[in-house]
């Protein structure tokens, strides 16, 4: 009996939700960048108007600036898990390329995949290439 190869779905499953959660991790780095950069500018604003010194104003500019970067690298990090995920994700789908079958009168016929057609191929031209030598 003829056996058609089958992706294993359960790992399909892992690696799209190892993704899922990259992405929405990305996002809400950016939004707490995003909030923390508002914030910045309020504080920004609230010296502008003299309401706190630049001393306050210096403390907040290192405080700031450190966790901008940690938030960056952090984005990064997800960045990079989501890009192996989905490279692990192409990986298996890519290997799943149909093997192709005939069915003929005297039964189904074909069943060999490109890898070998290929390998064949390769074969031919090496002992071609050996003769000519």
């Amino acid at each position: 009996m003829v056996q058609v190869k089958r992706m294993n779905e359960s790992f399909f499953a892992q690696i799209l939700k190892e993704f899922n959660v990259s992405g929405e991790l990305i996002r809400s780095r950016q939004e707490e960048k995003q909030g923390l950069l508002d914030e910045f500018d309020q504080e920004c604003k609230r010296f502008f108007f003299g309401k706190i010194s630049q001393k306050s104003l210096v403390s907040s500019v290192k405080k700031t600036n450190t966790e901008l970067q940690r938030l960056d690298k952090d984005t990064r990090e997800a960045i990079s898990k989501a890009r192996r995920a989905g490279e692990k994700g192409l990986r298996l789908v890519s290997a799943q390329a149909p093997v192709g079958y005939r069915a003929t009168l005297s039964g189904i016929s074909g069943g060999t995949s490109g890898k070998k057609k290929k390998k064949k191929a390769a074969k031919k031209k090496r002992k071609a290439a050996k003769k000519r030598r």
